[in-house]
């Protein structure tokens, strides 16, 4: 009989272990033993929670999203209500530790590649994508027309996910000022 309660804490530790192992040995190489074995579990466990490895990735990167989502509001809660600021306030929780530690960044480059042939995961990958864009767009509409809005959203989306895409396939720790220093002088560029 399971124990009343272990469910959320066996979660995690599933995670955990997936995040370890994807770091460690990429996600092709990743098995259910593997993280199994990690996490100090059988594999009958992840099935029993995920139903195999694609749903423990959904679950991971259902995770990630929620700590990036957790991450926004508390920047944007320590900032005032200028949209300069709280566009810099989703720079730095894009670029903030849980996203781009080595592990982080594996998994949500798995993500990416695996949301191609995956629907649950490319509709993941579309909710960030939307969740992205529609918080940077509401900033830029506060002072400027939806047309230009638009435009300075995706502009501004690109270069996170481009700084992003090119710190993760580096095999060297992020120099994050890079980012976000070009990133703040393209937003206040817009406020000219």
């Amino acid at each position: 009989m399971p124990k009343v309660g272990m469910q959320p804490i066996r979660r995690q530790q599933l995670i955990e272990a997936t995040l370890a192992s994807v770091n460690e040995l990429g996600f092709a190489e990743t098995s259910i033993q593997q993280i199994a074995q990690r996490a100090g579990v059988s594999t009958g466990i992840i099935s029993h929670y995920f139903k195999g490895k694609n749903g423990l990735i959904e679950a991971t990167m259902r995770y990630l999203l929620q700590q990036l989502a957790v991450t926004v509001q508390q920047k944007k809660a320590e900032c005032g209500d200028q949209p300069q600021d709280r566009l810099m306030a989703i720079v730095h929780a894009n670029f903030s530790t849980p996203q781009t530690d080595h592990a982080a960044m594996k998994v949500w480059l798995a993500f990416w590649a695996n949301s191609l042939h995956q629907p649950e995961l490319h509709r993941l990958q579309q909710i960030n994508h939307y969740r992205l864009h529609s918080n940077l767009k509401f900033e830029f509409m506060k002072v400027m027309t939806i047309d230009r809005a638009e435009i300075a959203a995706q502009t501004l989306a690109a270069l996170i996910d481009g700084f992003w895409l090119r710190g993760a396939l580096m095999n060297e720790e992020m120099n994050l000022s890079v980012p976000i220093t070009i990133c703040n002088a393209f937003i206040q560029r817009q406020f000219e």
